[in-house]
């Protein structure tokens, strides 16, 4: 018999031991590639509450270990941020941020360090009130999800070695259980031209004026993509225009754009850069449709180079891992628990979305708080995430056996 009200009383004693944790993560500043100080803080919490084993890997994701039992469950935070912005618009510091009865303000505090302030006091609720069982729990806090979705456990199961049978992916939820979301990739399209002087323009060929009608063409193709009843549609908006030219007083002989593309359900890369490669804006140009690469350094100094492309992942409502999760929180909270998806894009475009490990969401916080100023996150959801995390295993445990 799981002991859900003594797991739900035990998570709010420690609701002020995961408010003080999750204030001093928020307080060290952590963008990605510039982790090794907040990793540096969740280890002594590990250490503190009683983790069996902690190991920090080449890449610099920290992952601490519970039990020893043969099925192996594993609980995700991503541990770096975005930056702060525009500083005019916080209403108090970002990292110093503040507390009251409700709330907790500062950068991470919902993207999404909660979670990871969750995890490790789940941790200490399986030990004190002894809920091993044939499982091992490994509480990961991983880096470079916002430069890299996915890249870290990319690493963690390619070259760690490390396969668990589910995943728990605390991004931010509203305490809500949500079973998938979009993919994404990151296209890069280049259209060349010749320069010449600027009072005679004539005598080149202009890649920026090229690259318009392109432009207009893309804008008309978001609005004809596949949709899909749960995920909802497919997605592009250009993020970023580049050019090349010798001066402001000439032709420009080159011009780049970059193609933030959400894909859906029934899309691939594939057919997401075939549809561009097809506009006859972009054939008459000669331009070239490609992926961007991602190389960027860890905080350790490791290269672990990936395309820019994170795969669209949907988890079943029957799946046992979904229906785990539900019944976790029927248990936890007598009441039924609304079952959904994210907009944006998380750590498993890898584990499930390449690598086809099962992912379920459930975290503190709200999708709306990630990357926008004055980040809040709530501390009745900080403690409902803590005891949904310490129960869920015992639940997978007797839902295998159905």
């Amino acid at each position: 018999m799981i002991p859900f009200k003594e797991i739900s009383l035990l998570a709010e004693k420690y609701k002020q031991d995961i408010t003080n944790f999750l204030r001093d993560m928020i307080a060290i500043p952590s963008e990605s590639c510039d982790e090794k100080l907040v990793i540096q803080r969740i280890k002594l919490e590990m250490e503190k509450v009683g983790f069996d084993e902690i190991m920090i890997d080449p890449m610099g994701n920290i992952v601490g270990r519970i039990g020893h039992g043969s099925h192996l469950i594993a609980m995700d935070a991503h541990i770096d941020t975005v930056g702060i912005g525009e500083i005019k618009n916080w209403k108090f510091d970002p990292y110093l941020g503040f507390e009251d009865e409700e709330i907790i303000y500062g950068r991470g505090s919902s993207d999404q360090e909660g979670g990871m302030a969750s995890m490790v006091y789940a941790g200490k609720i399986i030990k004190d009130l002894h809920l091993e069982g044939d499982y091992t729990l490994l509480v990961t806090g991983t880096v470079q999800e916002e430069d890299c979705d996915g890249l870290c456990w990319q690493y963690i199961i390619e070259e760690d070695k490390i396969k668990p049978e589910f995943v728990v992916i605390t991004e931010p939820t509203s305490c809500r259980i949500y079973r998938g979301h979009r993919g994404r990739m990151e296209i890069k399209v280049s259209v060349s031209g010749i320069s010449c002087h600027g009072s005679a323009p004539e005598r080149g060929d202009n890649a920026i004026f090229k690259m318009a009608p392109i432009l207009l063409e893309l804008q008309e193709l978001h609005k004809h993509l596949l949709d899909n009843a749960f995920l909802g549609k497919g997605s592009l908006t250009v993020s970023e225009i580049f050019y090349s030219s010798p001066s402001r007083c000439a032709v420009a002989d080159g011009c780049v754009i970059s193609i933030d593309r959400r894909l859906t359900d029934g899309e691939t890369y594939l057919s997401a850069l075939e549809e561009i490669r097809a506009l006859t804006s972009v054939k008459k140009a000669n331009a070239v449709v490609e992926m961007y690469d991602y190389a960027r350094p860890a905080y350790t100094g490791l290269v672990y180079p990936t395309e820019s492309y994170f795969p669209t992942w949907v988890l079943p409502l029957e799946h046992v891992v979904t229906q785990s999760a539900v019944k976790s929180f029927e248990g936890l909270f007598n009441s039924k628990p609304i079952v959904d998806k994210w907009t944006f894009s998380t750590n498993a475009v890898s584990i499930m979305g390449r690598h086809k490990i099962p992912c379920i969401g459930f975290g503190p916080g709200h999708e709306e708080e990630a990357h926008a100023p004055n980040e809040k996150t709530f501390k009745s959801e900080l403690v409902k995430a803590c005891a949904m995390y310490a129960a869920l295993p015992l639940v997978y445990l007797e839902q295998l056996k159905k």
